[in-house]
């Protein structure tokens, strides 16, 4: 078959992403990602949450979806909650000892319960779909407060009655109240979280964020019974854990705060508020802090043991002395059985892998030091609740309720996933083999090195990440690079000190570079900087110091450029961008390219693929050669994440190798593809990717597709327009063909594979793969409709740069309208 290779309108993509929904979709925040793991609870397999009996030797926690009780002496546990498909957090006991309320996640929303001791008995307090959080009891038993997103969809405090039959009189506190600052990362409506009782049961302590546009919030106190007199204790700059508590003698409270750290540590005050001081120290997170009832302990959540899981810690204040609370036997509610998986290669050697775990009881499961991890979204149509996994060491061990048993191993994308049911007898233990079926391209598309260009290997989350940690992820996902983005989570940078340190050398390779933030030009990676971090790491922050647009993004190009790093935009748009429509346009992508200051795009990243690489395809009508990246922006210490490291990957045709020598100038060459599962081999001419041939002549061309997962549609792409479309049957997994093409033309030519939906066993929008073009030489088609395009967009920009009135002076100002009207100049002399 001929096929003609002309300019047409760009190639359509429905930017869709089908049933997928993000959890807890009724939240009504910006960036789920941030709140959902710094202030919802996960199923972790270490402890999350605690609290005390009144003896003050005997807790009940919460641990891997389950309440659990544990005398301090003993190392025994015993299982008090296991429901059918829902997972149960946060226990506060009465302080007569018979009851426990908590919160439970159904996949649909989190409720409040209540657990009766002495028979086992679960009592439902609070139903429907709102999110119900951190109930506490008062310590006369007859009231209980707690976060509610009910009526609003925003994180505020409620306070009701409470007795046998259970709530009365439920209502918010404090109400809601609109901002008058513009907040980024937070709604413009202020919450009030984290609440606590004063021993008097009188007050309340809570945390809120009245005025304040960074960070969780201030910590406050208000009397249950005159809400109008709430008054501020201390003002902090937290991250959703601060989560105060007073001591059983009312004189002191206890919070967690990173208070000019990296991460965080106790903290005391007063009821007066008075300046905070320490009680805690060093670089592991010290969180979720309740006093024990006689006032000598505080039990915490950290993650200071060896391979940085949670773990719960009783901490005496007078001393200094701690104690790990571990629980060397479980005794379960339920029968169980227990797997031993053994995965290995085609070769039959052993390798790590991602495995999903999911019990009888519709629950996920995981060996007791493995990290568990929650995927940010899911169909409704298909799950109950978001899809769980952890990764295994072949070999690995893991108990689960008895009955049957769905297990699915998945390697990296060069391998088939491995999806079997078991039945797990009761009392039994049972081995299984995983033996992994190799899907890679054939060796003539090249030699390729995987990287995913964009992880953050500690970003406050959970769990604590070391670079030989982040390596064995990233060995398990069959991943040979990663580069882990040092950046700001607003005041602090979790990741800073292991900048200048050496990285890991072998494969996986890990290597620290930067994100530098500004969310009103657009997020920059910074790959390969060899001197120091360009600080100070963010600009644009309104109302700081550092509210200037100065630097822009061509300015901090500039600083990279000259210590000899690559710079790359990363997740750049989630829609597509209409200069004549948007409410608001700021995004200086296209100023960046046109000035020459962009080594590389994320065309497969953490935004829509669909709608970034609507916009790459008008640069490359223009003649603008920017080459594909991948990342996955990945916070690697997270329990709740947007997929695993690697979850999107650039393959770069390096030869195999993984030095930065040859990885960037394959990066910046263009020689390669970007996906998040389909693989991708393309030659033209025998040319493969990133190189050149001749227009106006037919050519031959040769494709291939492995993938994990199914695809929808494979197809060429040239100049924009479709240009062949690939049937795929079977399992479309995989296609070899060859054929001819005419290129009357010059231009680019590429392949892509995409689907119209979301994937259940691909933890992203939906499938998605590019190759980088083979670039035509030869005249070009008339691309006049795309610079009109870029011409209108960079009107916009200027416009906002114009309207800031925050530079810090007025050469910032004037210095920065000129480099985006001269970018203009060039997208003008592109107009034909």
């Amino acid at each position: 078959m001929r096929i003609a290779c002309v300019f047409g309108v760009l190639a359509p993509l429905a930017v869709v992403a089908g049933g997928r929904e993000p959890v807890l979709k009724q939240v009504d925040l910006p960036h789920n990602y941030y709140w959902r793991e710094l202030y919802l609870p996960q199923p972790t397999t270490g402890p999350s949450s605690v609290g005390f009996l009144p003896d003050s030797e005997t807790l009940v926690y919460s641990m891997g979806g389950s309440l659990w009780r544990q005398r301090a002496a003993d190392d025994e546990a015993v299982e008090l909650t296991h429901a059918q498909g829902v997972y149960d957090y946060q226990p506060d006991v009465a302080r007569d000892g018979r009851s426990v309320v908590f919160t439970r996640y159904d996949g649909r929303g989190m409720a409040l319960w209540r657990l009766d001791l002495a028979s086992g008995k679960t009592q439902a307090l609070t139903s429907g779909a709102d999110v119900d959080v951190e109930p506490r009891l008062s310590p006369d038993g007859k009231r209980i407060a707690w976060v509610s997103t009910q009526g609003t969809g925003h994180f505020n405090l409620f306070i009701a009655d409470i007795d046998a039959a259970g709530l009365h009189n439920a209502r918010p506190l404090l109400g809601e109240r609109r901002s008058k600052l513009d907040r980024y990362y937070y709604a413009p409506f202020d919450h009030a979280i984290n609440p606590a009782w004063s021993p008097d049961g009188k007050s309340l302590l809570y945390v809120g964020n009245p005025e304040v546009a960074w960070g969780t919030g201030d910590l406050w106190i208000v009397p249950v019974d005159a809400p109008a007199q709430r008054r501020k204790l201390v003002s902090e700059e937290t991250s959703w854990s601060m989560r105060p508590e007073f001591a059983p003698d009312g004189k002191r409270i206890v919070f967690s705060s990173y208070h000019g750290r990296q991460t965080h540590q106790l903290w005391l005050t007063t009821p007066q508020g008075a300046a905070p001081l320490p009680l805690t120290f060093g670089d592991t997170e010290r969180r979720n802090a309740r006093w024990s009832p006689d006032g000598k302990r505080i039990a915490y959540i950290g993650n200071a043991g060896e391979g940085g899981n949670t773990e719960l810690v009783l901490l005496e204040p007078l001393g200094g002395a701690h104690q790990v609370l571990r629980a060397k036997t479980l005794r379960p509610l339920a029968p169980a059985a227990r797997l031993t998986l053994e995965i290995r290669d085609e070769q039959g050697k052993p390798v790590p892998a991602r495995v999903s775990v999911q019990g009888s009881d519709d629950r996920a499961h995981a060996p007791r030091d493995a990290w568990m991890h929650a995927d940010d979204g899911f169909d409704r149509a298909h799950r109950k609740t978001e899809a769980h996994y952890f990764h295994c060491a072949s070999r690995c061990v893991v108990d689960v309720p008895a009955g049957a048993t769905q297990v699915v191993v998945q390697h990296g994308f060069a391998y088939k996933l491995w999806n079997r049911t078991l039945d797990a007898a009761a009392g039994r233990e049972a081995k299984v083999d995983v033996a992994l079926v190799p899907n890679a391209l054939p060796d003539e598309y090249g030699q390729f090195t995987s990287a995913d260009l964009h992880v953050h290997m500690n970003y406050g989350g959970h769990y604590r990440n070391t670079p030989a940690h982040l390596a064995w992820q990233a060995q398990a996902e069959d991943l040979d690079v990663v580069e882990n983005l040092i950046v700001n989570k607003e005041e602090r940078i979790p990741d800073v000190a292991w900048f200048g340190m050496p990285g890991i050398a072998t494969r996986p390779r890990v290597a620290h570079a930067q994100e530098f933030h500004t969310s009103f030009w657009g997020h920059l990676g910074l790959l390969n900087l060899r001197d120091r971090l360009v600080t100070p790491d963010f600009s644009a922050y309104r109302h700081t110091a550092l509210a200037s647009p100065w630097p822009h993004n061509g300015v901090v190009a500039d600083l990279a450029h000259a210590q000899g790093g690559l710079v790359g935009y990363v997740h750049p748009f989630d829609t597509v961008p209409d200069p004549a429509k948007d409410a608001s346009l700021t995004h200086q992508l296209p100023a960046d390219v046109a000035h020459g200051k962009v080594d590389y795009v994320e065309v497969v990243g953490f935004s829509d693929h669909k709608a970034t690489a609507s916009v790459w395809y008008r640069l490359m009508n223009l003649g603008f050669r920017l080459p594909a990246g991948a990342g996955s922006d990945t916070m690697a210490n997270y329990a709740s994440l947007r997929g695993p490291v690697g979850l999107n990957r650039v393959f770069l045709d390096t030869g195999g190798r993984i030095d930065d020598g040859t990885l960037f100038a394959t990066l910046k060459a263009g020689r390669g593809f970007a996906t998040n599962g389909p693989m991708l081999g393309l030659q033209v001419e025998g040319r493969k990717p990133g190189d050149t041939i001749e227009g106006a002549h037919r050519a031959s061309y040769r494709i291939a597709l492995r993938s994990p997962v199914a695809v929808d549609h494979l197809e060429l792409v040239c100049n924009g327009a479709v240009v062949k479309r690939f049937d795929l049957t079977g399992d479309r997994m995989q296609l070899d063909s060859a054929g001819m093409l005419d290129l009357p033309q010059g231009g680019w030519l590429l392949l892509r594979a995409w689907n119209d939906n979301a994937d259940p066993r691909l933890l992203d929008l939906y499938p998605y793969a590019t190759t980088n073009p083979v670039w035509i030489d030869g005249p070009t088609p008339d691309a006049s409709a795309d610079a009109d395009y870029f011409i209108a967009w960079l009107d916009r920009v200027i416009e906002a740069a114009s309207a800031r009135d925050d530079y810090n002076t007025a050469a910032e100002k004037d210095a920065t309208l000129a480099y985006l009207r001269q970018a203009q100049s060039v997208f003008r002399g592109r107009v034909r």
